[in-house]
């Protein structure tokens, strides 16, 4: 399972420590565990609770050998199925498809974890090496005629199976993925398609490393402390830390963060600074180096539409979206279009709201995208008198964590955390938890790595160490991975309202995971359709304000006071500024997914900046002012992190999110009552139902976008865009919105 990133901003000021916590350590290759050879420790489950990795043991020599055992074992396991002389069952063929790959899981759940938030260079090469490796072991699990034909008869034979919801839902998902895997072509397509598949594994491994190298190398090296002018001494003080991990010492570093604006640009004075900063993250992936990534997603894009093309798709988007919710490219493409105009007009008003305040500190430049993070905040300082350093003192991480994060779960789902202290982990500035349900018994456990470091992919995101399944006895083990800037030692671990933010919303999608209580483990938790998964995650953020969950939190480090009314109602006043630009770079970027994997087949090969410039003028999505949030050749999302034609699930589930947050602000708001029914009726349903009944079940009709446009500060009034949808998907509303 891909880990669920997301495209939250990290930018705290802050330091965390797990100082009791058994922090794993520094891997490196050697002999394994006295008690096998390399890749022993994954042979059978972890003795520790819940089957938690063992961190402290674990060693990157022995992830190659584990994952080939794991992929052999599980062939071996596959053959006795395809095999078996008995005739086919739901129970001897589906069901034990589902005990399949045990060991592979433990060491890919694991190897995954690492390579995405604590990777080094021997984890890299055997990401290399494995992962066209275990693209062709997908292909000879689903493209294995014998299987198939197995898997075919039972469910030829479905409606006299009398199998009860969840059993009918898995054998039609497993039938599903056997097609859309290839299992109806001919023997020489098949070979082809094992070929492609291993070329775009290989290419998508390429891509992660080459960004990853690139992002590093991106960072902006200040030799003069003058420049950093605007700058706090914590942050100063943070860039010489980060210069001195470097080996730079004396110098300041500004590393870049995956998306395409900087947090450091709020606040640089320096104009020729801020260009640089800008800059250093527009290029970072197109050196003509090693680590320019341009040749390998044009590539990518041209092996994804001709992988669509062999399976009867028009394009690859069509092949993506035809499991999802929205259904089809067109829908997505008329949702874009929907909110575009009303972005595009918001973001106009903010540029020259902007311009204006430039002009009105006696400057004389053109507004540039440089500028908009630096004059942005000033307009916003200005009317309503708020800044981040202001509110900061408000949000210290651990009192964000556990008296709002938990405490708005515990309010909501009566669910509780005990700190563990015991349990390894891969970086000592983690901290784990136990999670227990309203009666006292055991949820899962949960794992927190916050703070940004070299060796990280960039963003935010949750996913599986142990993923949940009644039938193989498994409770939940959920990490949460964010990339916040942390400070010199000593400071104190203060945070902006974005970051609080982000620690509500990947919760959301750990919550998600931890209220599983399916059957069957690719039915678990978050294996859900990419514009649904977001759901949740966008859904918990409305907690980080509710008035009840932000005073038990915001308590100001130094006073012990709770944050003002006056601060709290400046905040939320603030809470939609910047709309247009928000919405305008996320729906540039969605746009931008979309032109490349509707490209046919037979589309030549890409020049990638001149169809990023063709692309988003082709979509009415090239904002004046307003770049992408990722340009293509650091858009991690769809080269490498499984959101290619998925990068649109983000708006689209915050229609999902803000229709469910609209139910329950009219059905009296964070209740215990309200709580239950959200977690009984969306976030413990994993994929046991499709999504357009699963979603009407809690919201009582079809999605609506009015809430939406309302919600994110694009409308005036609720209900101004009604809905029309069938039962298989979401048709946004045909109407203008105002803005």
């Amino acid at each position: 399972m891909h880990p669920i990133r997301t495209l939250m901003l990290g930018a705290a000021a802050c330091v965390l420590t797990a100082a009791a916590a058994h922090a794993a350590p520094a891997r490196k290759a050697g002999p394994s565990p006295a008690s096998g050879g390399a890749g022993a420790i994954f042979e059978r489950p972890s003795p520790l609770f819940l089957h938690a990795p063992q961190f402290d043991k674990i060693k990157d020599s022995d992830f190659e050998p584990a994952l080939l055992m794991g992929m052999a074992r599980q062939r071996a396991e596959i053959e006795k199925i395809a095999n078996n002389p008995a005739p086919p069952t739901f129970q001897n063929t589906v069901v034990a498809m589902e005990r399949t790959g045990q060991m592979l899981d433990r060491v890919n759940n694991v190897f995954n974890a690492l390579t995405g938030a604590n990777t080094d260079d021997a984890l890299q090469k055997v990401e290399t090496d494995v992962s066209p490796k275990l693209a062709a072991h997908h292909d000879a699990i689903y493209l294995n005629a014998k299987l198939f034909a197995r898997v075919k008869s039972v469910y030829e034979k479905r409606a006299a199976l009398h199998l009860d919801p969840e059993s009918l839902q898995l054998l039609k998902v497993t039938y599903d993925e056997f097609v859309r895997s290839g299992a109806n072509l001919s023997p020489a397509d098949k070979a082809q398609l094992k070929a492609l598949n291993e070329k775009i594994s290989s290419l998508e491994t390429a891509f992660e490393q080459k960004l990853l190298a690139a992002t590093k190398d991106g960072a902006l090296v200040i030799d003069d402390k003058s420049k950093l002018a605007g700058l706090s001494d914590q942050e100063i003080a943070a860039a010489a830390e980060a210069a001195k991990a470097r080996g730079l010492a004396g110098k300041w570093v500004i590393p870049l963060q995956n998306t395409t604006q900087q947090p450091r640009l709020q606040d640089l004075a320096d104009r020729a600074v801020r260009e640089q900063l800008f800059n250093a993250s527009w290029t970072r992936a197109e050196k003509g180096d090693a680590n320019d990534t341009r040749d390998t997603i044009a590539t990518l894009a041209k092996l994804r539409a001709e992988k669509a093309k062999l399976l009867g798709f028009p394009d690859y988007a069509a092949y993506v979206l035809e499991n999802q919710m929205a259904k089809n490219p067109q829908a997505v493409q008329h949702f874009i279009g929907e909110l575009a105009p009303a972005a595009r007009k918001q973001a106009g008003v903010e540029a020259a709201e902007i311009q204006q305040m430039i002009d009105k500190d006696g400057e004389h430049f053109k507004l540039q995208p440089w500028d908009w993070e630096r004059y942005s905040e000033q307009v916003r300082k200005a009317r309503y008198d708020i800044s981040d350093s202001e509110l900061k003192p408000y949000f210290e991480i651990h009192k964000v964590l556990e008296d709002g994060v938990f405490y708005a779960a515990h309010e909501l789902y009566g669910v509780t955390f005990k700190r563990r202290t015991d349990l390894p982990v891969w970086n000592p500035d983690m901290m784990v938890y136990e999670v227990h349900d309203k009666d006292g018994s055991l949820l899962g456990l949960m794992y927190f790595d916050y703070w940004k470091r070299d060796n990280k992919s960039g963003g935010a995101w949750m996913s599986n160490l142990v993923e949940q399944s009644k039938l193989l006895g498994t409770k939940p083990v959920i990490y949460n991975v964010a990339n916040f800037t942390k400070p010199a030692p000593g400071e104190p671990a203060l945070i902006t309202f974005d970051d609080v933010t982000t620690m509500f919303h990947e919760f959301g999608h750990a919550l998600h995971g931890l209220f599983a209580a399916q059957e069957y483990p690719t039915l678990s938790g978050t294996n859900v359709a990419r514009d649904f998964v977001e759901f949740p995650s966008q859904f918990n953020e409305n907690w980080a304000l509710d008035p009840k969950v932000l005073n038990h939190y915001a308590i100001n480090y130094k006073t012990g006071k709770p944050i003002p009314p006056d601060l709290v109602a400046k905040l939320k006043r603030t809470a939609n500024y910047g709309a247009g630009y928000t919405m305008g770079e996320l729906i540039a970027a969605a746009e931008l997914d979309m032109q490349w994997h509707m490209l046919s087949a037979d589309a030549p090969k890409q020049d990638v900046d001149a169809f990023e410039t063709k692309a988003l003028k082709a979509g009415g999505v090239d904002f004046p002012d307003v770049p992408p949030r990722y340009r293509s050749t650091y858009f991690a999302h769809i080269w490498s992190n499984g959101y290619a034609a998925g990068y649109y699930a983000y708006l689209w589930t915050q229609m999902l999110a803000d229709d469910a947050y609209s139910w329950f602000t009219q059905h009296g708001g964070l209740t215990r009552a309200n709580g239950q029914r959200f977690r009984d009726l969306i976030l413990s349903k994993g994929h046991t139902e499709d999504y357009g009944p699963m979603f009407r079940a809690f919201y009582g009709k079809n999605p609506d976008i009015g809430p939406m446009l309302v919600h994110r500060g694009l409308a005036g009034e609720a209900g101004t865009a009604p809905s029309a949808t069938s039962d298989t998907g979401v048709k946004p509303a045909e109407t203008t919105p105002k803005s």
